[in-house]
């Protein structure tokens, strides 16, 4: 699929790769791993053909076609379904051939469309759109709206979506799970696990990497190995690979002694001369291997607080959300990564009258509390609340009915997505750190930096110039410079490499105050928290179970929210006529397993529309069709497009009833 012979690459005058001798086969799913700056990057660039290699070539097999996000969106007017739908080029194209064959009633141009929509499989494309959108989160009323409406971390997801949409042969992706939420990243993992081409996945989510990867590409100090298997296999082998390593370099190291002693001592004498030969011509013959290099470990630390009360923070009875004074902000308002379901009453939590009125709830008579050493993963449905909940304990959103009591000597260290947005432009982090401690000693800041691993001159540079992951890095320093008891992080890993993700969970093990993560990292989760509490439905409940144990009970609602549109069992359709409005299909039934009868009217449903389409196209192609100047062919064209939106209903409801099955 992808070979690489002598490649050597470069960005400026630092030479990234060089002598990469290595193939990439068909089928495989590959995880690309290594430092930031090692080159992971600029290598699916030079894939695309947007960087030349300095020294040999990429080749890739016949005409492959290639799949990547984009890194940026631009503020289109665009329905975020058909901006997605535009991820397959030529579907679209023929959608839109179509369209304007109807506009200028080109009949022949329409039955052209029409045949090739039916080549392209392209009747099924909204229906396909529209479940990669549900399956990033993206609320069903959301479907139909601007691209522009929405915020960053949105559009991100927007562009995940179109990628995943185009047919490809060869997947890039470069650290996909940023911006997602838990439930999207399991549901990510289960859609590339049937990707049928072949994927190149940048990622610093090692339990994303263990759940899709079936290769281990490691990029390492300007060369590239390949390891079979996921990450953790990858790290016991370069583990045992290092220790080999380093008892052939002592051996070797023992042999050189001993040889260099003999020689010294007798290559002065005629009689061992050839021996001292010998032994010259076998020392220089040694292969030379390298010690092993220990790699700077990232190590940071949060520093004990200065008092730690028993008891911290605790929400009664508490209603949270948002009043209408302080409505939630809108996507494309510059909240990066907000749900989309936040922005809305939830489903089952109308606004009351009386107290609370005049205000959007998400959760209802919430009892939490924090004490010292609490270690709380938050879990949930993107857009259930999660984030709502960490505001609510912040303060930042005033509870809307109940009562938010803090001991008096609560000290907060809250990161989110605006903590990293709002480093000062052009500022240093020393200057950062003087912003907090006016009377702080530089030398003292310089210290604290060096340990978050900011050193020497790289405390004096402008944030500017920094990376994501530096950026975050500064701000979680800021926060544990001010010694916090209770730590409230929301998705703290984003742009975080490997290694400073174990740093990470290692001090947050090591801190002693209480702890509430949300986070899309299960192995961060894994080894940092001791208990979860769930949020969905507009409620907060301690859950009784591991990780996985949350991704079954997360499967098992999958088909949710369609059977919530409806409570009524699947009916057949009215049969569509150019003068009368098709009937929708009904949603699933709101029992946990959808019956088999059930099934087999939507199966039914979806083969009748099916045939429908077929005998619509038929009549397309018979020239009798257009006797009288194309009115009937148009009167046609419009219950067909009824009819294939009647279909992508019927389709989704079918899913949602398979679903309902697992």
């Amino acid at each position: 699929m992808i070979s690489f012979r002598n490649f050597a690459l470069r960005r400026g005058q630092r030479l990234l790769l060089s002598d990469v001798d290595l193939a990439l086969h068909a089928g495989w799913r590959v995880g690309v791993v290594g430092r930031n700056g090692a080159g992971k990057s600029s290598l699916f660039a030079a894939i695309q053909r947007q960087l030349e290699a300095d020294r040999g070539d990429v080749e890739l097999s016949g005409k492959a076609r290639i799949a990547s996000v984009a890194q940026e969106t631009p503020s289109l007017p665009d329905a975020a379904l058909d901006f997605v739908l535009g991820g397959d080029v030529e579907v679209a194209a023929a959608m839109a051939a179509e369209a304007a064959a109807m506009a200028r009633e080109d009949w022949d141009g329409v039955a052209a469309a029409h045949h090739r929509l039916d080549e392209l499989n392209g009747y099924d494309a909204p229906a396909r759109a529209g479940k990669l959108l549900h399956g990033l989160g993206f609320a069903p009323e959301t479907h139909t709206r601007a691209v522009s409406e929405f915020s960053g971390g949105w559009r991100v997801r927007l562009n995940l979506a179109r990628a995943l949409m185009m047919p490809s042969d060869l997947l890039l992706l470069d650290e996909p799970t940023n911006h997602l939420d838990l439930d999207a990243v399991l549901w990510l993992e289960q859609w590339l696990l049937r990707y049928q081409g072949t994927l190149l996945l940048i990622s610093h989510d090692r339990e994303f990497l263990d759940g899709v990867c079936t290769h281990t590409l490691h990029l390492h100090e300007g060369r590239a190995k390949l390891y079979v298997g996921d990450y953790t296999s990858f790290e016991r082998q370069r583990a045992e690979q290092l220790r080999q390593q380093q008892i052939a370099f002592e051996k070797e190291q023992v042999e050189r002694e001993h040889l260099q002693k003999f020689i010294d001592r007798f290559k002065a004498k005629a009689s061992k001369a050839k021996q001292a030969q010998s032994r010259m011509k076998r020392l220089a013959k040694l292969a030379g291997t390298e010690a092993v290099r220990a790699e700077r470990e990232s190590r940071i630390d949060f520093a004990p607080p200065l008092k730690l009360p028993t008891s911290l923070i605790r929400l009664n009875h508490v209603d949270a959300g948002y009043a209408l004074k302080n409505p939630p902000p809108l996507a494309g308002e510059g909240r990066v990564g907000v749900s989309v379901a936040e922005k809305f009453p939830h489903p089952n939590l109308p606004p009351q009258a009386g107290e609370g009125a005049g205000s959007i709830r998400i959760l209802e008579n919430v009892g939490f509390g924090l004490e010292a050493g609490d270690r709380i993963g938050l879990l949930g449905p993107n857009g259930a609340g999660k984030s709502t909940l960490v505001k609510t304990l912040v303060g930042e959103l005033p509870a809307l009915a109940g009562e938010r009591s803090a001991h008096p000597d609560l000290q907060l260290g809250y990161f989110a997505q605006h903590t990293v947005e709002s480093l000062i432009p052009g500022a240093s982090p020393v200057d950062h750190l003087r912003e907090i401690a006016p009377d702080g000693a530089t030398q003292d800041f310089r210290d604290f930096l060096g340990r978050w691993n900011f050193p020497g001159n790289r405390a004096f540079e402008s944030v500017d110039t920094f990376s994501g992951g530096e950026r975050a890095r500064l701000a979680l320093a800021l926060i544990a410079w001010r010694k916090p008891n209770v730590l409230l992080l929301d998705e703290p890993t984003n742009h975080l490499d490997l290694d400073m993700r174990e740093a990470l969970a290692e001090a947050l093990s090591d801190f002693d105050g209480a702890i509430v993560l949300v986070s899309h990292d299960r192995h961060l989760i894994g080894l940092v928290c001791d208990r979860f509490w769930r949020v969905a439905d507009g409620h907060v409940a301690e859950f009784d179970g591991d990780l996985d144990a949350y991704a079954a009970w997360l499967r098992s609602r999958s088909a949710e929210p369609a059977k919530k549109a409806q409570k009524h069992a699947v009916v057949a359709a009215v049969e569509p006529t150019p003068s009368t409005q098709p009937k929708r299909p009904s949603s699933a039934s709101a029992s946990p397993k959808a019956s088999a009868r059930a099934i087999e009217r939507a199966e039914a449903r979806v083969a009748d529309i099916e045939a429908k389409l077929a005998q619509i196209d038929g009549r397309h192609a018979d020239p009798a069709l257009y006797a009288d100047g194309g009115a009937t062919a148009a009167e046609l064209g419009k219950t067909q497009a009824r009819l294939r939106e009647d279909l992508a209903y019927a389709e989704h409801e079918l899913l949602a009833l398979y679903e309902a099955q697992v």
